[in-house]
């Protein structure tokens, strides 16, 4: 496949990556779909797909983000599992969030390393890729995060976390290699359909997203940096850091938004997305 970036100067790549920066420190962590705004957004602009190296590369600035924003927590789960392997108790709260985690991300770390190494190219050209198939995961989603919001009971607490509820939000973590599921979405629902309370939910989700966007990001980071040769790293740096200032922001919002708020804004949008993807994808697709 050729390089959308080959013809590109210094200056175009760094505006376009500065924008992909932005986009992903909106949607990477609001259930909206990061991957699907990735794809879409630049289709809408009329640039080239930047391809998935370039915006997995990119998501290493939501990480920095979520890392910094959650250090004490994080610095605590590292203790609660020193501990818990010194003492074997791994009933106390901060080793049961760190088992979760780790018990969490082994879905989509075996099925995205087999994306990568087996199916590396059809991937990145398979329909599954394209704006309508974007569009109807996008509605497919809303309609399930709004079941979970009608009957999720909201009573469980993040202390409460078990290795089973890590498995069970690490499967629907796993349906994000789906491009238009989201990640954050995929997982809110999973957890409020399992009786979580939201903004319990949605620490879970920014917690255990941080091993599986860092893997990812790394694992594509070569292939990002190379896809780009007459315009250096100069432009990837502009979108990781864009990224990360933008993904603080989305957390420190939506933590504090679903607090007192429902989910249902963004049930919202994402049918709206997707109708709206489908129209427009009607008028011009043929084209």
């Amino acid at each position: 496949m050729a390089d959308p970036y080959v013809s590109l100067t210094l200056l175009e790549a760094c505006w376009r990556d500065l924008v992909l920066g932005v986009v992903q420190g909106l949607t990477e962590f609001l259930p909206i779909s990061s991957t699907a705004h990735l794809k879409v957004v630049p289709v809408l602009l009329g640039w080239d797909d930047p391809g998935v190296s370039v915006t997995a590369a990119i998501q290493l600035g939501s990480i920095v983000a979520v890392i910094a924003y959650f250090r004490s927590d994080l610095s605590q789960v590292m203790r609660g599992i020193s501990r818990a392997f010194r003492s074997s108790k791994w009933r106390e709260p901060q080793a049961r969030l760190g088992f979760a985690m780790v018990v969490g991300t082994l879905p989509i770390l075996v099925i995205g390393l087999g994306i990568k190494f087996a199916w590396a190219q059809g991937y990145e050209n398979s329909p599954l890729r394209s704006v309508p198939s974007i569009a109807v995961v996008s509605i497919v989603m809303a309609l399930l995060l709004a079941l979970a919001e009608w009957v999720g009971a909201r009573r469980k607490q993040l202390p409460e976390i078990s290795g089973r509820d890590g498995l069970l939000v690490g499967v629907a973590q796993a349906l994000a290699l789906l491009p238009g599921v989201s990640r954050s979405g995929s997982t809110l629902t999973a957890a409020l359909f399992d009786g979580w309370q939201r903004a319990d939910a949605a620490r879970f989700s920014f917690l255990l997203g941080i091993p599986a966007i860092t893997i990812a990001g790394l694992v594509e980071l070569k292939d990002a940096l190379t896809a780009s040769p007459g315009t250096g790293p100069l432009p990837l740096l502009i979108g990781i850091v864009s990224a990360a200032v933008v993904s603080w922001l989305a957390i420190d919002w939506l933590l504090k938004f679903l607090q007192r708020n429902s989910t249902w804004l963004f049930v919202a949008y994402r049918l709206l997305f997707g109708l709206l993807l489908l129209v427009w994808w009607g008028v011009h697709g043929a084209h």
